[in-house]
């Protein structure tokens, strides 16, 4: 793997404790660029990773008291265990047990992305966690009260001074702390990674084999690259939910080109993160599967990519729709799934 070293100039923090003189030293964190994956999103530059900014990013990530009853942290709806979803719950849940409307998505390979959750609402990675904890059904807080949570606590005050230049507990480093815990959570070790870039002699089953060409040729333009998403916003055809009406991206845009599309979400580790699409309607990839071939229903806005010689949807075989299943399972990065740097404390 190629590496990108991100220089920053070392923090040299002092304090008094006992009458001894004690200097925190904030060294630089290296980012791995994975050399099967495209160009960095993130400015690097602009917020470089530290030890300190990532640590006091992961104790934020963790902490409920960003949420206004004191236990919904960001981990709550995103566990490792399953790619930082929130596996067998088809909406998110929140404060007083509350429900929103739409899936957790996975936390990963962050810094690669443009614009965030399921209509893209939020276009820099900053200003993602506002969204989270000032939605009703989720953290329910105000960016201020959480601030003024933090800084009355002696234990964040020295975070925040190792972690930062001038070290006050702020919106800025508040949530620039954030982000470098999640810039660092990338996924790029599952077998197929590993295949792709010859490394530790993995070879692909005849039925994977299969898979892949099966999803190069159905699949890849939209679900692109090797990180599995182009990043784009598409009406794959699901019939909406009379109950819920979500038009997605037109929530955002208020383009009526854009009702009911949805961002394309990356499927690495997709076999960890069931149910599936922004509603959590489907429950296996198999069922996704059989809605591909079976179930897309045409509208307006339905992608160009599901119609086809006045067909739509994805032909596919039974045979096709097994091995693709095996070729998705490659997908799954068990070193992230268990990377300690990013487990709750």
């Amino acid at each position: 793997m190629k590496k990108i070293l991100i220089f920053f100039s070392l923090l040299l923090i002092i304090s008094c404790s006992n009458d001894a003189e004690y200097v925190a030293v904030n060294e630089a964190l290296v980012f791995e660029q994975p050399s099967n994956f495209p160009a960095l999103v993130y400015d690097l530059e602009a917020n470089p990773p530290t030890e300190m900014g990532f640590e006091l990013g992961k104790k934020l990530f963790y902490d409920g008291n960003l949420s206004r009853v004191g236990y919904i942290s960001c981990g709550f709806c995103h566990e490792q265990n399953s790619a930082f979803t929130h596996h067998g719950h088809q909406f998110s849940h929140g404060v007083d047990d509350l429900e929103g409307t739409r899936n957790t998505p996975s936390i990963q390979n962050m810094a690669y992305m443009s614009h965030f959750m399921w209509d893209g609402a939020i276009d820099h990675l900053d200003l993602f966690p506002i969204a989270p904890i000032t939605n009703a059904v989720e953290m329910d807080e105000t960016i201020t009260n959480v601030l003024d949570k933090l800084a009355a606590d002696s234990e964040y005050q020295q975070l925040f001074s190792e972690a930062f230049v001038d070290g006050e507990v702020t919106m800025e480093y508040f949530l620039k702390a954030l982000s470098q815990f999640m810039v660092m959570m990338v996924s790029s070790n599952s077998k197929y990674d590993k295949y792709v870039r010859n490394e530790d002699g993995i070879t692909l089953s005849i039925t994977e084999q299969e898979g892949l060409a099966v999803f190069e040729s159905n699949c890849a333009s939209c679900h692109a690259t090797d990180l599995f998403t182009d990043n784009s916003f598409r009406n794959n055809g699901l019939a909406p939910n009379a109950k819920l009406d979500d038009t997605g991206r037109y929530l955002a845009t208020s383009l009526e080109a854009d009702k009911y599309k949805f961002k394309v979400p990356s499927l690495r580790n997709v076999a960890l993160t069931a149910p599936y699409m922004h509603d959590g309607r489907f429950g296996s990839l198999e069922a996704v599967l059989d809605f591909y071939t079976d179930g897309v229903v045409a509208s307006a806005t339905l992608d160009p990519e599901l119609q086809h010689n006045d067909a739509i949807g994805i032909p596919l075989t039974d045979r096709d729709k097994v091995a693709l299943v095996a070729f998705l399972n490659t997908l799954t990065d068990e070193e992230y799934i268990d990377d300690e740097r990013f487990a709750e404390f």
